[in-house]
């Protein structure tokens, strides 16, 4: 495979950098093989204590040095990563087709968000402002201001191979951190070519070694991260239960956690939507990437008047859907990640049915030609109460419930009732349905959206959800804030030292 090469993926990779030198490890060995055919790719060698603690010392010092590289120039570096990833879109995007086995357009599609996030890093970087205030003392000025935070330790997730490592390193390279970064076990390789990309520019521009780390490993080397006094942010994207791990290990250092777990995401279809928009909202949230998106559409709570049309319509839409090589831009669905995640989806399947799931598009294993990995399934529909133990729970694979409402009161309080908080939306053309969705009393997501589906965010607004999924920010808006210490600053220029307060201490 030629983009294997391009991105210079050998047989036997190394799994340790410190951004511009690969460094030797004696952790354990592990093979990426593609949940598309069921083929090793290539083998990786883990970090080990000794490579990880080479990792953090070269970060440190980088970051003595990059803090004091002025912002603007911070941004130019960026702007040029963002360069050399137009240049590689194309193999990247495969590699991440076919290491996670999302479709091509997707994996391209999340190249692009690096660009993107590139692209706004950059205009951040002339923007990393404060607030000025008027001090109750006369000849006084009062202002705030931000400074790099140190290491900003990365814990991204299978899904998203690179997108989210890039919306969390960007933001924090221009905001003087620097990083490390702990990928996925399960698409290590991704990560190694992003590293590859980035030595490139940081060569030419003679960036010290240590900004921009890698340490591939399993779970082990995340609670090293975790429990690192000198990362001062974590910020950790995958599941609740990892995330409360990792949370209460830094918590108890007093460090700081920036948190993107699960999503048990919903639509909420009035009898005034537009219905063409709402299928195709949550066919792309139900199906996209297999269901593996923190954001995808579990969930469908329609209004009983339209019901019956939207079943008929969304059970249409499913027998459309192609199911294979997702490398194959004419398929719709590629594979599960791994067998372990084929077994969580049967599973689910049959809990659901054991609490009085009646599936209306039943889901089965695939296999035969063109399936020989074991990880390709059905994409299935189920009718439930909004009550049962496996509805409130995230399955991260393409099984959609769906709910029956009477008033937009009762949606609003369905859609609520789960313990998750990221991605939500509601269609509807009635305006009235729309702002109390989007009310103090509505919605309760991090994320709530009118008339698009739960699943694609832009980078330009923070993302990130509410409860258990954490509570973080990253992405867009004001998220740079996370990467940053906050300084509260007091001058005084006239010629007598008052009190605040009105406070007297003569002497």
């Amino acid at each position: 495979m030629d983009f294997l090469k391009t991105l210079q993926i050998g047989s036997a990779n190394q799994g340790v950098s410190t951004g511009t030198r690969w460094i030797a490890a004696t952790g354990e060995i592990i093979d990426s093989c593609s949940p598309v055919d069921g083929k090793k790719i290539a083998s990786v060698t883990t970090a080990d204590k000794d490579s990880y603690e080479t990792v953090i010392r070269k970060a440190e010092e980088a970051f003595m040095t990059w803090r004091l590289v002025p912002a603007p120039r911070r941004g130019e570096i960026v702007r040029q990563v963002g360069e050399a990833l137009r240049r590689y879109k194309e193999p990247l995007g495969k590699l991440v087709s076919y290491e996670m086995g999302k479709s091509l357009q997707e994996g391209y599609g999340e190249v692009q968000e690096m660009i993107d996030i590139c692209d706004f890093a950059v205009g951040l970087s002339r923007q990393l402002h404060g607030f000025t205030m008027h001090s109750e003392r006369p000849g006084h000025r009062m202002y705030e201001q931000y400074h790099p935070l140190g290491i900003t330790g990365i814990i991204s997730a299978f899904n998203f191979p690179v997108a989210v490592w890039s919306w969390n390193s960007m933001l924090a390279w221009v905001c003087g951190d620097v990083c490390v970064w702990k990928p996925s076990e399960k698409v290590p390789l991704c990560a190694i070519a992003c590293q590859h990309i980035i030595a490139g520019v940081f060569r030419e521009n003679n960036i010290p070694e240590g900004v921009s780390g890698l340490v591939i490993g399993g779970r082990e080397v995340g609670e090293w991260m975790a429990a690192d006094t000198r990362i001062p942010l974590v910020s950790a994207t995958g599941s609740t239960r990892m995330g409360k791990a990792v949370g209460t290990a830094v918590a108890a250092r007093l460090g700081r956690s920036l948190l993107e777990l699960g999503g048990n995401n919903a639509i909420i279809i009035s009898r005034e939507a537009d219905l063409d928009i709402a299928i195709l909202g949550a066919l792309f949230g139900a199906v996209g990437t297999a269901g593996q998106r923190c954001t995808s559409t579990r969930r469908l709570i329609i209004q009983e008047d339209v019901y019956e049309t939207v079943k008929k319509k969304l059970i249409a839409a499913y027998q459309q859907l192609r199911i294979g090589d997702p490398l194959d831009q004419q398929n719709h669905v590629g594979p599960l990640i791994d067998k372990a995640a084929v077994q969580l989806y049967t599973d689910a399947i049959e809990q659901c049915k054991k609490e009085g799931g009646r599936f209306i598009v039943e889901g089965a294993v695939l296999s035969g030609p063109g399936y020989e990995s074991g990880c390709y399934v059905k994409p299935c529909i189920a009718e439930a109460e909004p009550g049962l133990r496996i509805v409130q729970h995230e399955t991260f694979a393409p099984i959609l419930y769906l709910l029956k409402y009477k008033t937009i009161e009762e949606a609003i309080a369905i859609q609520n009732e789960v313990p998750q908080g990221l991605s939500s939306a509601i269609m509807t053309l009635n305006l009235r349905e729309a702002e109390q969705f989007l009310s103090h009393g509505g919605s309760d997501c991090g994320i709530a959206n009118v008339n698009i589906g739960t699943s694609g965010a832009e980078i330009g607004g923070a993302f990130g959800g509410e409860k258990e999924t954490g509570g973080g920010r990253e992405s867009g808006s004001d998220a740079w804030k996370a990467y940053m210490r906050r300084q509260t600053n007091t001058i005084n220029y006239s010629q007598s030292l008052p009190l605040a307060q009105g406070i007297r201490f003569d002497l």
